[in-house]
């Protein structure tokens, strides 16, 4: 079983990423199912704005796309700006859109029988808010969410540290990495057991 982890960080490799660094613990948890993981860097890439799966010349997204599509699981993980998802998330998920029209051999839109979770991090609040926003989207492209995958990482509201300079909180964002890791191992080996038929028209 596979999985991608889409991070939505706007800091460019090679520069520390807090995000990657709390994903990468739902990576290791994945591992311990039998899932092997691969992690892109939305940010290094060139995601051409709009709605198509290929926008042409120098566009770096149906690579990713691939990826996407090789991938039972998928983990956006995006750190909070102003309580919302990066620039980079909502960059990702218009991207996506072009999913909605795009079915398999069985007339399944492409996302069905795959499932996907949340990373978030900020030293300000509104992880709920970031989580449900690109909950939200995954749905509407065809997701199953398993209920409890994600997990965040904050202090509260106002400026604070980074997680990769604080210790405090990384125990409940590990254990509840590490739930997210295990609900969407189950629910993915469930469905590949079980499809979602196509929706009646």
């Amino acid at each position: 079983m596979r999985a991608l982890v889409i991070n939505c960080t706007l800091k460019p490799s090679p520069q520390p990423s807090n995000t990657e660094a709390l994903a990468d613990v739902v990576v290791r948890a994945l591992d311990t199912h039998g899932v092997t993981t691969q992690t892109v860097r939305a940010v290094d890439l060139n995601l051409l704005p709009g709605v198509q799966t290929d926008m042409g010349e120098g566009d770096d997204w149906p690579a990713v796309h691939e990826k996407i599509l090789t991938a039972e699981i998928l983990v956006i993980a995006s750190p909070t700006w102003l309580g919302r998802p990066s620039s980079v998330a909502q960059r990702v998920l218009e991207r996506m859109d072009a999913m909605l029209s795009e079915t398999d051999d069985q007339d399944r839109p492409v996302a069905f029988n795959r499932v996907a979770g949340v990373v978030v991090t900020g030293n300000e609040d509104g992880a709920h808010h970031v989580i449900s926003e690109l909950n939200g989207a995954l749905v509407d492209i065809g997701y199953t969410i398993p209920g409890q995958s994600w997990t965040y990482w904050h202090l509260g509201p106002g400026p604070g540290p980074d997680y990769l300079d604080e210790d405090r909180g990384h125990e409940w964002s590990a254990s509840t990495a590490r739930a997210m890791a295990s609900q969407l191992a189950h629910t993915a080996r469930a469905l590949a057991a079980h499809p979602l038929p196509a929706p009646p028209s």
